[in-house]
């Protein structure tokens, strides 16, 4: 009888090579719902500003588990104890912690999926998968949930110095090649340590979480809120509200099963049932091109329009400013594209419109940053730094913007 050798390794470009360590988190690896973050880019449309951004949510989970295992080891040698238990619930919960991503990350999420975020959508499937493996995720669960007793362990899962942001810093930065991500995690996860059950990084490591921070902040404003990006996801959730719109007065779209199942129902937070999970399981990004490939060519102004527009990147122009959009300049520009092409005020409002995005690297109020100094004092990382500015990155800094065409659509 054949049996798989279940010790993998993979070679990734970050860390190089990564172990699967047990033959649980290799099957969880190989599940079919895992696998389909193959099919799911980690930085949405980023690409059409980074070319080399095509990097997978797959990468990212395999990369956040890897630095878990050197967490679990570093924090062991230090004497906090760690059961073989929690260490395996540690590596499946930030493992999965990105499952319930939908194409494209966070387009479904304000389009066709009303109301259910993909941290639910993750917690859906970890619990299906809980009953597929015999309980064996039971722990995870409850510690991706943040509910077990152990504080430090839900703070490495989710906190603002976890191994979700520890990776996709580093990998991200790698991908686009923009280096103000590139932020030195070994280093980081070397200064951890635990007192009184709460996450403390030692005071040797203060320039590292004073350079995380920052990099933070640069890679939102850079990368993450790069306004090209902000505009391409915009357009993609417009096209996918309009395919919507237009499937349940009865138009007929072209698109995948999964695809139209979400186009022709509501699905909100209440309807989403195990029938929803199981189709949102077959749906990738490339659900999303291949449908927008067919509706560029669609008898809709609004949906072949918006749609031309993100595959030929064609985009809309975006002007963003440190004060509130001026109701008139909406106005104007959404008059202006009335007369222009004879559309309605609510067809003209797919092309224009307003918005605002907030940066804020570090949360004072949110599972702060401490630093354990020789002397066994903790204190946050702001009173502890001498950095002049991480009071300013503790701060949210709002900016606003409008969408409106070119010259013509």
């Amino acid at each position: 009888m054949h049996t798989k050798n279940k010790l993998k390794i993979f070679n990734d470009p970050i860390y190089g090579f990564i172990t699967i360590p047990n033959s649980l988190i290799f099957d969880l690896v190989e599940h079919k719902y895992f696998q389909r973050l193959r099919r799911i880019t980690q930085m949405g449309l980023s690409y059409l500003v980074y070319p080399g951004a095509h990097h997978t949510r797959f990468h990212h989970a395999l990369g956040s588990m890897h630095l878990m295992q050197n967490a679990v080891r570093i924090l062991r040698f230090k004497g906090i104890t760690i059961s073989e238990a929690e260490e395996n619930a540690l590596l499946i919960a930030i493992l999965l912690h990105d499952i319930g991503h939908g194409p494209f990350s966070h387009a479904m999420e304000h389009s066709i999926v009303k109301g259910v975020s993909h941290e639910e959508i993750s917690l859906l499937f970890m619990q299906k998968l809980n009953s597929e493996f015999n309980s064996n995720l039971t722990l995870a669960i409850k510690i991706f949930k943040g509910e077990y007793h152990r504080k430090f362990m839900c703070q490495l899962i989710s906190g603002q110095l976890d191994m979700d942001r520890a990776d996709y810093l580093k990998r991200d930065s790698f991908y686009t090649g923009v280096s103000e991500g590139n932020i030195n995690s070994a280093h980081l996860l070397t200064m951890l340590n635990v007192v009184d059950d709460e996450l403390v990084v030692e005071e040797k490591g203060i320039y590292s979480v004073e350079r995380f921070l920052t990099a933070r902040r640069l890679m939102y404003w850079q990368v993450y809120l790069h306004k090209t990006s902000l505009v391409a996801e915009q357009l993609m959730i417009r096209a996918l509200q309009r395919a919507n719109e237009l499937a349940l007065k009865g138009e007929s779209l072209a698109g995948s099963k999964a695809l139209l199942y979400f186009l022709n129902n509501e699905i909100t937070h209440d309807t989403f049932n195990d029938l929803s999970l199981e189709t949102f399981a077959n749906l990738d990004d490339f659900d999303i091109i291949s449908a927008m490939k067919d509706w560029q060519f669609h008898d809709d102004f609004v949906l072949s329009n918006l749609c031309r527009m993100i595959i030929n990147r064609d985009l809309l122009k975006i002007n963003i400013q440190n004060e509130q959009i001026e109701k008139e300049k909406l106005n104007k520009h959404i008059s202006d594209l009335i007369d222009k092409y004879k559309i309605s005020r609510t067809e003209a409002q797919y092309f224009v419109f307003k918005g605002e995005v907030t940066n804020q690297a570090y949360q004072l109020k949110k599972q702060n940053i401490n630093i354990l100094f020789k002397t066994g004092k903790v204190t946050d990382i702001v009173a502890a730094s001498d950095h002049l500015n991480l009071k300013v990155l503790s701060k949210p800094v709002t900016k606003y913007y409008i969408c409106y065409p070119k010259d013509k659509l």
